[in-house]
């Protein structure tokens, strides 16, 4: 067991010396300096009994104390040695007429700083150098009151924004040292973060911070907007730069990046004033809950999470109480402002069969979601590679269904034939790949640029000119296929369409993902593929939305094309090419259409309103000779009134629009769409319970439809028994 002496020999001296410090210059470092109580001499042996002295005093460049350090030995609590070091410091105040030195005590192994008249004793992870003690003195004796320091409202100018930064500010200005704010996704937390380094550097609080990011991509999007918002100062990473250099005021790593660079370089931890962690998650609280324990700065969390959803860790982490953040700004909040700060959003909900049969956070092991924590991972972010479940979300036909229905429910561009931008939230490359594939196959006139493939282990997305630049800033890709990498800080204005091709178990990460939709364009930077957004769009193919008990508004379908006038004008197109070919097709076309218009109901205004277009039809023999002039008006006037039919089973009448559709392409011979509306057709049918009674009633029919021989070469007999067997089977379901 080591005594005091042999416990600063043995390790505090060498602990000093990894520091920067060298003990046997009395220049920086005087042992056993003694203090005359009775203000004699200084640094002399004591004339009598009252005389005290300080283990270390540590010496400026200027011959001046800077701090004092405090043994005791190995085995005993370094904080007996508390009330001693507070008493050297101010002693070595009045004896020397200086600055108050930093107080430290130490047994070698724990050391404790105490800023005294600022901020509580705390424990850190080394001694700090000459330079870091004289960087602390200088910010301490000039520091000027934040209450008076203007906030650049250039950079942050909305009234929460200065709210924030105000609250923290005042929090500051009351010795606290953590500070929490929650802000909705796409409220400018970035901005606001960046408005108030600017205003602490300028008070003279800090000169150095750490941005924390939890990806690449977000690294480079922070280092940007520290560039263009506040350009004064200087930036760590440049292009190109992998070493950590000292020299600059801000510095933005990821997190597996700075722990390299803790254990890898001779950094000091109190190299930073200020630590930001960028929307921390649980990770923060294992692997990476080293970073926080080995510097010793203020530290300043940002989350996008909804109050009532944060960890209590969080709050724990940041000294809040549960549930009472430094500040919040909610969605509601936001979406609620006149002009809204925010976009709201409508979602439709998609269900296959997959998604039915369910997954749940429990199908993970206790075992596996301790291990999940234990690298730094969120048990609630599953990894799907290689399981059963990805191998059937990789099936063509579910995700054709899928890349089908968002094709015709999503939000277009201006022109109203392409989407606007979009992010497909998938579970795996594999998946993501698959959907890729299925956009290719559908919409080929695109050449393969309509959607791409964004994740973060390809080299290809990063940088100028690189696939997340075209997707942000080109005109295409309009559909960014992603596993992970976009789930999160990826700020696109112009994003209207949102596809939850997978489930989500983290209520923040959901929310971190919705967030992608919810920023408002600048009416000054429209694009021309996105000249206004009153709102975006959800697809929610696995209940996320109910998993985590929220009851969004449902997607309203009058800006879009009504489903029975899609199967009108899907009819007349087969008619007209029929009539073309002569084939007797014609007059079954005709009878269908007939059959739609008869459906309408009679009451309806919009029936009402056109009577007389519909009196013209009702005659038989409108029917007998079609003119180019008929097909006009069947078109462009008849069409239109088929809004009007609104109680009917839409999912059965997309079904019908599907056979339609590849009816015509068997008298066009296009042998893809062939190919891949069987697919689609094939799918639905794969999906209906054969253990319900309606259903298990046509098995028959449902088995012959599932093998590949019966979509050779079907017959209009065939296809029109199949639309009226699954008509029959949704009527009689709902």
């Amino acid at each position: 067991m080591r005594n005091e002496k042999q416990t600063r020999k043995e390790i505090i001296d060498n602990r000093l010396k990894q520091a920067g410090w060298n003990v046997t210059d009395r220049t920086q470092v005087i042992e056993e300096f003694f203090i005359s109580v009775d203000n004699n001499v200084v640094n002399e042996p004591p004339a009598d009994y009252g005389a005290q002295f300080s283990d270390y005093v540590l010496l400026g460049k200027d011959g001046m104390p800077l701090a004092v350090v405090e043994a005791k030995k190995s085995s005993v609590d370094a904080r007996i040695g508390e009330e001693q070091a507070k008493q050297y410091a101010y002693n070595i105040q009045t004896q020397f007429g200086c600055d108050l030195p930093f107080c430290m005590y130490t047994n070698g192994h724990d050391i404790f700083f105490w800023d005294l008249e600022n901020y509580a004793p705390r424990k850190i992870f080394a001694f700090p150098t000459r330079t870091d003690l004289e960087r602390m003195a200088f910010i301490r004796k000039n520091k000027k009151p934040l209450a008076d320091e203007l906030i650049n409202t250039n950079i942050a100018g909305r009234p929460y924004q200065i709210q924030a930064i105000r609250a923290v500010f005042e929090a500051m200005e009351e010795r606290k040292r953590k500070f929490l704010l929650i802000m909705a996704t796409g409220t400018g937390k970035t901005r606001t973060c960046i408005a108030m380094v600017d205003g602490l550097m300028r008070a003279g609080w800090i000169s150095r911070v750490l941005f924390l990011v939890d990806r690449i991509a977000l690294r480079d999007q922070a280092v940007e907007a520290f560039k263009d918002n506040a350009p004064q100062y200087s930036v760590w990473p440049q292009t190109g730069e992998t070493k950590i250099v000292t020299d600059r005021r801000v510095y933005v790593s990821t997190y597996p990046t700075m722990l390299n660079i803790i254990e890898d370089e001779n950094l000091s931890p109190h190299f930073f004033d200020l630590i930001v962690i960028d929307e921390s998650h649980r990770s923060i609280y294992n692997v990476y809950q080293n970073i926080l324990s080995y510097f010793n700065s203020v530290i300043l969390g940002l989350t996008a999470t909804p109050t009532d959803a944060v960890d209590h860790n969080t709050f724990e982490l940041f000294d809040c109480e549960d549930g009472l953040p430094t500040f919040a700004y909610t969605f509601e909040d936001a979406v609620n402002n006149k002009p809204p700060y925010l976009s709201n959003f409508e979602v439709m909900k998609l269900t296959t069969k997959f998604q039915q049969e369910g997954i749940h956070l429990n199908t993970i092991s206790e075992d596996d979601q301790k291990k999940l924590i234990a690298e730094g991972k969120d048990p609630t972010e599953i990894n799907f590679e290689g399981t059963d479940i990805e191998k059937a979300v990789t099936n063509k036909g579910t995700n054709a269904l899928i890349v089908r229905e968002f094709w015709e429910e999503c939000i277009k561009d201006p022109n109203g034939v392409l989407p606007g931008k979009t992010i497909f939230f998938c579970m795996t490359m594999r998946h993501a790949r698959r959907i890729k594939e299925i956009f290719d196959q559908f919409y080929p006139q695109g050449a393969g640029e309509i959607a791409k493939v964004i994740v973060s282990d390809d080299p290809r997305v990063y940088g100028k000119g690189g696939l997340l630049d075209q997707f942000k800033n080109n005109d295409f890709p309009r559909v960014a296929i992603s596993v992970d990498m976009l789930d999160t800080g990826i700020d696109i204005p112009e994003l209207v369409n949102l596809v939850f091709a997978k489930p989500v178990f983290s209520y923040t990460k959901f929310w971190q993902m919705i967030g992608r939709g919810t920023r408002v364009l600048n009416p000054n930077e429209r694009r021309n593929w996105c000249h206004e957004k009153d709102k975006f769009f959800i697809i929610d193919c696995w209940d996320n939305f109910e998993y985590f008990k929220l009851n969004p508004k449902g997607k309203e379908s009058k800006s879009q094309t009504a489903l029975p006038i899609r199967l009108f004008k899907m009819r007349l197109e087969k008619l007209k090419v029929a009539i073309e070919q002569n084939s007797d097709i014609a007059d079954l076309e005709k009878l269908e259409l007939e059959k739609l218009i008869n459906s309408l109901p009679k009451n309806n205004v919009v029936v009402q309103d056109n009577a007389t277009h519909l009196e013209k039809v009702y005659e038989p023999k409108f029917w007998e000779n079609l003119t180019d002039e008929k097909m006009v008006f069947l078109d462009q006037t008849i069409a239109q009134i088929l809004r009007a039919l609104s109680s009917v089973d839409f999912k059965a009448m997309r079904f019908e629009k599907d056979i339609v559709e590849f009816s015509l392409a068997q008298l066009k011979n296009e042998s893809q769409d062939i190919e891949n509306l069987k697919e689609i057709i094939v799918e639905q049918f794969a999906e209906l319970p054969l253990n319900i009674g309606v259903v298990a009633k046509e098995k028959e029919i449902i088995n012959k439809a599932l093998k590949n021989s019966f979509w050779v070469y079907p017959t209009e007999a065939d296809l029109k028994q199949v639309i009226d067997k699954f008509r029959g089977i949704f009527t009689k379901r709902n």
